[in-house]
């Protein structure tokens, strides 16, 4: 056990955690589960998160002073900009395309869709007062968000990552722009913070298993309220529809992204996969993009051979502003919904779902849950009723983390084609992408 693997490690605490869970649920350990086990998945995503803002600063002033000059950052940005808002709209697209031929809403029951609407009204209710909220400000609202009023307040919410990206970058661009001699001491500074946190992130990962063993036998037994037949349910109700987001993910992950790296790289995608697995895997145990950001950069660096410079610069932009995963669920979401209410879209209302939750993806907040309230203003936009989220909520939470490991491999993918156009893609041994 200690020389195997860490995505070994990983899949086996993953796959313990489904067993235990169904077990638990079976003999009625559902509040031992709760009490001593659900903590440990608790404690290990703090930890997560405890060091994503200081990683995505130290690591990120770092990339941007190790830069030679403005221009050097200005092509880099538009380029990492450019490749995710283009991956964004192809998996809008593709959700688009399988709900439309799939149509799983056709499939849902009247009285399924008045017991979720009534089981779930509450969580729709919070929800929509969460969209209200993000709709009620103008459009350049998004901007103003960016540029924090208190750098320290920023840094104490993992929800303003890019307040804390857009102080850092100003911060790197400050010490390129003056002599060497007056920030070196600035760098060397910056330079050992970064290593004591790569550190830490590997001391947590030693806990990655036993982390990922509580957070799925918590959530199993969470799904089922003490009964495994519901959880048998929910999934009957709903199966068309997880399919069609499931193949969706799957698409994006197993033939665009490989093509994206065929095209521009010459890693091969296996190798790939390898070096990026343990982030998959822990994107899936929680469902946040920056719960995960230091082990995608850890894995990024170390095993698929990105250079620190532009790691630094392109992870922590696209845990913020990059959601393929995400922006593809609310496509298949929007028109299933519609469809279980009996609404056909047009295609220009078709294509206004395109465009909104491709720039809904952009200020959705890398936690988890938080595609559901994007979900309601994409809803919005194409004049449909924002309580239908109702009807998928049951199922939302596996889809999440599904749609998570997405939006890493996303991230993972656009950071290797960013290194290898600009010659900064070592090669990987063997050893790298096993370790």
């Amino acid at each position: 056990m200690k020389n195997l693997a860490l995505h070994w490690k990983i899949i086996i605490g993953m796959t313990l955690g489904v067993v235990f869970g169904l077990l638990a649920i079976t003999i009625g350990w559902d509040q031992f589960t709760s009490d001593w086990i659900k903590p440990f998945g608790t404690i290990f995503i703090n930890l997560l998160k405890l060091i994503a803002v200081p990683l995505v600063f130290a690591s990120l002033i770092k990339g941007v002073a190790s830069l030679s000059d403005i221009s050097k950052l200005s092509r880099i940005g538009s380029k990492t900009i450019a490749l995710y808002l283009t991956s964004t709209v192809i998996a809008v697209t593709i959700g688009l395309l399988i709900v439309n031929t799939i149509q799983p809403g056709k499939y849902f029951s009247e009285e399924k869709r008045i017991e979720f609407k009534e089981k779930f009204a509450t969580k729709t209710e919070a929800k929509m007062e969460a969209a209200a909220q993000v709709n009620d400000q103008g459009p350049l609202q998004f901007m103003v968000d960016i540029v924090p009023q208190n750098f320290l307040n920023a840094a104490t919410d993992n929800s303003n990552m890019l307040q804390v990206i857009f102080f850092a970058i100003l911060f790197g661009m400050a010490m390129i722009m003056l002599p060497d001699e007056k920030t070196v001491y600035v760098k060397g500074f910056f330079d050992g913070v970064n290593d004591v946190i790569l550190q830490i992130v590997d001391m947590i990962m030693t806990m990655a298993p036993y982390g990922v063993f509580a957070l799925l036998a918590s959530l199993m037994v969470d799904f089922s309220d003490g009964d495994i037949r519901n959880v048998l349910e929910l999934f009957s109700a709903l199966g068309l529809y997880s399919l069609a987001v499931i193949i969706g993910l799957l698409t994006m992950i197993f033939v665009v992204y490989p093509i994206i790296l065929r095209l521009f790289t010459k890693m091969n995608y296996f190798d790939f996969f390898k070096g990026i697995l343990p982030a998959q895997m822990l994107a899936f145990s929680t469902s946040s993009s920056a719960a995960t950001l230091p082990v995608t950069m850890e894995r990024c660096e170390d095993h698929l051979g990105v250079s620190e410079e532009i790691s630094s610069f392109v992870l922590p932009l696209g845990a913020t502003i990059n959601m393929d995963g995400t922006s593809l669920y609310q496509a298949v979401a929007a028109v299933f919904i519609a469809q279980a209410f009996g609404i056909d879209l047009d295609l220009t209302q078709q294509l206004t779902i395109v465009l909104t939750a491709t720039l809904a993806s952009i200020g959705a907040a890398a936690v988890p849950g938080a595609g559901l309230v994007m979900l309601v203003i994409v809803l919005g936009a194409v004049g449909m009723d924002p309580e239908g989220v109702a009807l998928i909520f049951a199922v939302d939470r596996i889809l999440d983390m599904l749609r998570t490991v997405v939006n890493v491999t996303g991230d993972a993918t656009v950071a290797t084609v960013i290194a290898s156009s600009e010659g900064q893609l070592r090669p990987v041994s063997e050893k790298d992408l096993m370790s």
